[in-house]
């Protein structure tokens, strides 16, 4: 699993004026909570570039003062105009606290469905799961290759150890639809059979 780093400076003053300050010298608040107590930082935006702008799930080993927390992203805030990044919440881990995440999904293998024409659409990219920090990985493997045509993959197919899956179990998340030419193709099949009949 990737871990990234982030060197934090204690933010001691809070209020609008204070976090104004620190966004005119390019420095983002953030705030890690869940943990024994609720430590406030600061770190520049570049900082939280390859954790932010990333469909990838990883870990975050913030150091603020010393000492360094084990954390996961939990929320971001952006300037409505500017689209800047304006705030980070970040989640402690502790071992056995269970935590909340959403975990990407990646599919492998090649769908039946794919196979015989149709084409694979993917409707979700994560999921939302409950879990010890220790089970935690980088994404979920959801496996479509017994995928028929015009059959779906629910919530409730996912294979996913140790962990609670939080979305309903009924919401599909990938399927294997007809294709255009597939359609024609049947069409001009059924006209044939009914020709020579």
């Amino acid at each position: 699993m990737k871990v990234i780093t982030i060197e934090g400076q204690l933010r001691t003053e809070s209020g609008k004026k204070a976090t104004r300050l620190l966004r005119s010298q390019q420095l983002v608040p953030a705030v890690i909570y869940g943990g024994t107590s609720e430590i406030c930082f600061s770190a520049p935006a570049s900082a939280f570039k390859s954790i932010v702008y990333t469909p990838e799930f990883m870990l975050a080993d913030v150091t603020v003062n010393g000492t360094t927390h084990r954390c996961i992203l939990k929320d971001l805030q952006f300037n409505k105009v500017s689209d800047l990044l304006i705030h980070v919440d970040f989640l402690e881990l502790v071992d056995d606290k269970k935590v909340i995440a959403s975990l990407p999904l990646k599919y492998v293998g090649t769908a039946v469905g794919v196979k015989a024409g149709g084409k694979l659409v993917t409707k979700m990219k994560s999921v939302k799961v409950k879990t010890l920090p220790k089970y935690l990985k980088e994404f979920i493997e959801v496996d479509i290759t017994a995928l028929e045509l015009n059959t779906n993959i629910r919530v409730q197919d996912i294979v996913a150890e140790n962990m609670e899956i939080m979305n309903s179990p009924r919401i599909p998340i990938a399927s294997v639809t007809m294709t255009r030419q597939l359609k024609q193709d049947e069409a001009t099949a059924a006209k044939t059979a009914t020709a020579k009949k």
